[in-house]
């Protein structure tokens, strides 16, 4: 087969209609916070359920504001423990240390790659202070039981849903959105996840209190935003005052613009990625030394990531590339790297899956044509280095 270049990650939009959005915000003459940031908010609160929303620059911003938030509210201490994953990208971890705190690694279950509730109990001290759980590829894996654990023993759970747009668990009454279970959950809106606005990120807080802490934090720690303050009193209003020191962590209405429409076809599109699994299931589910990473039953997926466990994995790679076929890894264990070494040798199955994950390229662009030729092509390489 004549293939062009097959890359694991590329983003999809419907160019036209972000236009067209874009272009609303130029003739209004409001690009910045509020305007199509507060329309987007209401539609996601809308489409997740989830009570509030705020729309930043980044997931790695809200991750940090989830962070500074609780360790505010609730007195955390410098040293103090939130005991998280090394399977991650690593602004995950880097939120941690942004605010001083101490990352203590749990191992990740072999079948979701997400934290093992087991592994969490074991390291559990009277320093920490919460658990933060990464729903890797749009998989929930054992949620439900860290919640549960976080209950028990009085910690917050800060849930990283960078990759959770769209998945849902099918066993609460209402199959709702992931997000209730956690105490905060942050969404990405990065240009290759599931909806890709150039970047972005949603904070959403279950306390309206630290909601509205976030909305001051992410605007340099002003009391009221510009927006606010025009539309208010329909006319500009210069006055505002500065209670603390925050960032300049929020979103602007030109990539609000671009999540709206992108938020229109979320479901659909989850599902045609969906299918493009499937189709490397089928053909790869019972291939030797290949395992392919599955989702469990009673929820719908963001199926943001394909992964694959295969053995030999660099040297499959490296043959893949030959024949114009990208694929990545998701992810390196970050115990690996200079600030996380401290725990190094503490998680031996995340330890080990770093080694032999694989990520087949599942985005929108990709055709059943192929998908197909992409897994003919791991079988074909598996079977030469095993003869």
């Amino acid at each position: 087969m004549d293939t062009n270049s097959i890359q694991v990650l590329k983003p999809h939009y419907r160019v036209d209609e972000c236009l067209a959005a874009i272009r609303e915000c130029l003739e209004v003459g409001w690009t910045g916070l509020g305007f199509k940031t507060t329309e987007f908010e209401e539609a996601w609160k809308t489409y997740t359920g989830l009570p509030h929303a705020h729309f930043l620059s980044s997931a790695t911003a809200g991750l940090h504001l989830a962070v500074r938030i609780l360790k505010d509210a609730y007195g955390w201490e410098e040293g103090d423990e939130i005991i998280t994953t090394p399977l991650t990208f690593v602004s995950t971890n880097h939120a941690i240390l942004y605010e001083r705190l101490f990352p203590v690694f749990a191992d990740v279950h072999p079948d979701s790659l997400c934290l093992d509730p087991e592994s969490i109990k074991q390291r559990i001290t009277t320093r920490t202070r919460a658990v933060m759980y990464v729903g890797v590829g749009g998989n929930p894996g054992q949620l439900e039981e860290v919640r549960a654990l976080c209950k028990k023993h009085n910690l917050k759970l800060i849930l990283d849903a960078a990759h959770m747009a769209g998945t849902k668990v099918y066993h609460y009454p209402d199959h709702r959105h992931v997000g209730p279970e956690a105490d905060v959950t942050v969404f990405s809106f990065q240009s290759v996840k599931n909806l890709p606005t150039a970047d972005g990120g949603m904070i959403c807080f279950q306390d309206a209190e630290f909601d509205a802490k976030a909305r001051k934090l992410s605007w340099l720690g002003i009391d009221k935003d510009t927006f606010l303050r025009s539309e208010q009193s329909g006319s500009y209003k210069w006055k505002y005052d500065v209670p603390e020191v925050g960032f300049k962590y929020h979103g602007n209405s030109i990539m609000a613009a671009m999540g709206l429409v992108g938020l229109k076809y979320l479901d659909e599109d989850n599902q045609r990625r969906g299918e493009i699994f499937q189709q490397y299931y089928g053909e790869l589910h019972d291939t030797t030394g290949v395992r392919v990473v599955n989702y469990p039953a009673g929820s719908q997926q963001s199926r943001h990531l394909c992964q694959l466990v295969v053995e030999r994995r660099d040297q499959v790679l490296l043959a893949l590339n030959n024949k114009n076929i990208y694929p990545g890894v998701h992810y390196i264990d970050n115990t690996f790297y200079r600030m996380y070494r401290h725990a190094m040798n503490t998680c031996p199955v995340a330890h080990d899956l770093s080694n032999k994950l694989m990520t087949l390229p599942i985005h929108l662009g990709v055709t059943d044509e192929e998908a197909l030729f992409v897994a003919n092509s791991i079988k074909g390489i598996i079977h030469e280095l095993s003869t």
